[in-house]
């Protein structure tokens, strides 16, 4: 039988090429199935993958560091008071603590001025920021022109969408010079973020803020957390590191209460649940954030399940109906070919052929007929998949596994709707055959 293999195989690609209109008329059923299912399968992936990033973060995955601590305290309330301004936190411990604390995905220590800049003509009194190039990615900026300023590279500046309006008007202001104090930067971009007033400053390299600045110290650390529902528990492992970092006893002082630190980590969600609340009350909000944090990921991650449940089984329904469709059509063109060459069949029983040999041949063929349309539906489905991607802006990814499940497929249906007329074939009768005009 494994002898008769690739004779049987040239038999069906010679049947199949005697009428190739025909042939390939049959294989569109096979053709449209595998190449629709490949295209909504990259689709369904590359959805997947942009809701997964859009939930991991779900706008609220930033963790703050401030150097110095104001908070508003004391006995009545039973949280330390606040020592005001410090200089104790340095880049160093940015470093410290993206090495020891687990789901950060970006860090950029901070640095910032309020001072006089001077473009042209132009005098403004505003606020400059020193920041590292990742910044940006942080708060997933968009650039309406130019790019990110570069770390450790020259001095380059970032201007807010009103800055760069209010500095330049309607021009663009991408290459040309801005003063401050004794540095002149080029600008390189205009960022349309919007965050924390991010339309109305100038961001530079936080290394070149610092030189021009004279000091050693940072005011803040902006920290991107991978999941949102992680910035809880990333804060406390900041404020442990922090604590020890800068030697502040652990221990509860005669007072009964802890030694104020001398900094102040809060989360994204934090700060906006604690927004204009008095100490007392931002208290008892930031004591239940942990339990909201992981209730709000569990949702997510539930909805997320709920959605992928229900694309898979849109998916699954879709190749069902196209692929039986194209089964239906291959049988019955077989079916079609088995009246059209029943004397051929007849002569090939005359002469020794047995009606498993009869019923193989068919068999071979249709599946021939079903594999070789799956791959022709394989490419397109690459090339509709790439196309429909880009014109959504979503990525269009299709594993190996999915190319040989859907050529596994298209081989199996060719089987399944080839077994009734190679059967079909095999039980003609010799003699009844060959009187066949």
């Amino acid at each position: 039988m494994s002898a008769m293999l690739p004779v049987n195989i040239k038999l069906a690609i010679r049947s199949l090429s005697r009428n190739p209109l025909r042939t390939v008329l049959t294989m569109l059923g096979i053709i449209i199935g595998v190449a629709a299912v490949l295209t909504m399968v990259a689709l369904g992936t590359g959805a997947r993958a942009s809701v997964e990033s859009e939930v991991s973060s779900a706008g609220t995955n930033i963790v703050f560091v401030r150097s110095g601590n104001y908070t508003r305290g004391g006995k009545t309330v039973g949280i330390a008071s606040g020592l005001g301004a410090a200089n104790t936190l340095i880049p160093d411990d940015g470093s410290a603590i993206l090495q020891q604390v687990a789901g950060i995905t970006a860090i950029s220590p901070g640095v910032s001025l309020r001072t006089f800049v001077t473009a042209g003509d132009a005098r403004e009194f505003l606020r400059v920021q020193g920041v590292a190039s990742n910044f940006s990615s942080i708060y997933t900026w968009n650039f309406s022109q130019g790019r990110m300023l570069v770390d450790n590279g020259p001095a380059e500046a970032v201007l807010g969408q009103t800055l760069a309006t209010k500095l330049y008007g309607s021009s663009n202001p991408v290459g040309n010079v801005i003063q401050v104090r004794d540095t002149v930067y080029t600008v390189v971009g205009v960022t349309d973020g919007q965050a924390e007033d991010h339309a109305e400053v100038m961001f530079v390299p936080w290394q070149s803020l610092q030189a021009s600045m004279g000091v050693g110290h940072i005011d803040s650390l902006t920290l991107a957390a991978e999941k949102a529902g992680e910035t809880s528990r990333i804060g406390e492992e900041v404020k442990s590191i922090l604590r020890a970092r800068h030697n502040i006893s652990t221990e509860l002082g005669v007072d009964g209460m802890l030694e104020p630190d001398d900094f102040i980590v809060e989360t994204q969600a934090a700060q906006a649940l604690t927004k204009g609340l008095y100490t007392p009350a931002a208290a008892f909000a930031l004591a239940n954030l942990p339990k909201l944090d992981e209730v709000t990921l569990d949702e997510m991650a539930d909805t997320l399940d709920r959605a992928s449940n229900t694309m898979t089984a849109l998916l699954a329904s879709i190749a069902a109906v196209s692929l039986i469709v194209g089964g239906i059509g291959i049988m019955n063109i077989m079916l079609v070919a088995i009246t059209e060459r029943t004397r051929e069949i007849g002569l090939r029983m005359a002469t020794g052929a047995r009606s498993g040999d009869v019923a193989m041949l068919f068999l071979i063929e249709s599946i021939t007929l079903s594999v070789v349309g799956g791959l022709i539906g394989l490419v397109l489905g690459l090339l509709s998949a790439q196309v429909v991607g880009w014109s959504l802006g979503w990525p269009a990814t299709i594993s190996v596994a999915s190319t040989v499940m859907a050529i596994g497929i298209a081989a199996l249906v060719g089987l399944i709707f080839g077994i009734y007329p190679a059967r079909r074939a095999s039980l003609l009768d010799p003699i009844d055959a060959l009187r066949t005009e």
